[in-house]
């Protein structure tokens, strides 16, 4: 495991200012699945495809594989307009859990786009606070608010900066590292 995140970590770090990134659809499920195959391509035979069993963590169960298509299209046709419209979006995208693995490293980068097309603003990762990011996103499914807040607090409009970018991934995979911690 530790050797598919180095690789992807690393794949990830390269996406910075790269013409791979500047292709990728912003906002849709086939963006996000751009994202994943990307990150994990090679390294998950199910990298950039929809799951099609259901899944859970911790408790929550994730959307059902049987509804996850209707689900996607669902989410891909939700307004991105204002940051309360993204912040649901990504939310819901968190609910819907569309890969097997990845998820949320997939998903950050793909919220990242949509704050830029829409809003010229990116998250500063490196400012939010691993068990705090995780209790909000656990809390989103059935409220954004301390989401969106936390989010709101770390917006930047160093959408170009790549110490912004590359500090944001070592955040987002630290994020992914098993420490104890059961929000």
């Amino acid at each position: 495991m530790r050797d598919i995140d180095e690789i992807s970590k690393s794949r990830a770090v390269a996406l910075f200012g790269s013409a791979d990134l500047a292709s990728f659809e912003v906002g849709t499920t086939r963006g996000l699945q751009q994202i994943h195959s990307y990150l994990f391509g090679g390294l998950y035979d199910f990298a950039g495809q929809i799951r099609t069993v259901n899944i859970s963590k911790d408790g929550f169960r994730f959307a059902s594989a049987i509804y996850l298509e209707d689900a996607l299209r669902h989410i891909e046709a939700m307004p991105e307009s204002t940051f309360e419209e993204i912040v649901e979006k990504y939310a819901e995208m968190n609910i819907a859990h569309p890969f097997m693995e990845g998820n949320g490293r997939s998903a950050r980068i793909w919220l990242d786009l949509i704050l830029k097309k829409n809003l010229v603003k990116c998250v500063d990762w490196a400012a939010i606070n691993k068990h705090d990011y995780l209790e909000a996103m656990i809390r989103s499914h059935v409220k954004t608010t301390e989401l969106r807040e936390l989010l709101r607090e770390s917006l930047t409009d160093r959408i170009d900066d790549r110490d912004v970018y590359m500090k944001g991934i070592e955040q987002s995979y630290y994020y992914e590292e098993p420490d104890n911690y059961k929000g």
